[in-house]
């Protein structure tokens, strides 16, 4: 098979795969992931049933997929706000503030459901996991080493106390609160004295 046809057709798959994992976010999103079906995907993303089988088994992968591609998309936003500001304490507000804000948008998967069906991939969740750790950790690391961050904490615990206090912000009403529940995990972050 010549390489621009075969370059063409999985184009062509990605795009199907794609719109499939799209459609099946937005059917889950307005009626509850009980509610959806194969058929209601495949229409909805204008393909036959049967060609959707080719791509997924079933709803429950569908939403894995859709779920590693929030992973990704979630990692390169926080390694992006990394990158963006030059200096140590900066860089540490704009991580913070973009975990925060991707907490608040996802509201905590408020629907249990979906959320068991997501994280029954463990293995998956806690190398993303591990990835924020590290990525904050040597956040903290660069402002410990300029004194801009306390240095009486390891790094690493320090990251721990971060995520899991902005966490909270899947629970908070407004920008506003997300806002200042950074603002307070930024003040216990000051170097004592």
């Amino acid at each position: 098979m010549p390489r621009i046809w075969k370059d063409t057709i999985e184009t062509h798959r990605a795009a199907v795969r794609d719109a499939a994992v799209d459609v099946t976010a937005a059917l889950v999103t307005e009626q509850g992931v009980r509610a959806v079906t194969m058929s209601e995907i495949a229409e909805r993303t204008g393909i036959g049933r049967a060609t959707l089988y080719k791509y997924f088994p079933d709803v429950e992968t569908i939403l894995r997929r859709w779920h590693e591609r929030e992973i990704g998309r979630h990692l390169d936003q926080l390694a992006a706000a990394r990158d963006a500001a030059a200096e140590p304490l900066e860089r540490l507000r704009a991580v913070l503030e973009t975990f925060a804000t991707i907490a608040h948008g996802s509201h905590g998967h408020r629907d249990a459901e979906l959320g068991a069906i997501l994280h029954r991939n463990a293995e998956e969740v806690i190398q993303a996991e591990g990835e924020v750790q590290r990525l904050v950790a040597d956040v903290l690391r660069d402002g410990a080493t300029v004194g801009q961050v306390r240095s009486d904490v390891a790094p690493e615990e320090l990251a721990t106390f971060c995520l899991h206090a902005l966490a909270a912000a899947g629970t908070l009403k407004s920008k506003d609160a997300v806002k200042r529940l950074v603002d307070v995990t930024l003040a216990g972050l000051r170097p004592s004295g």
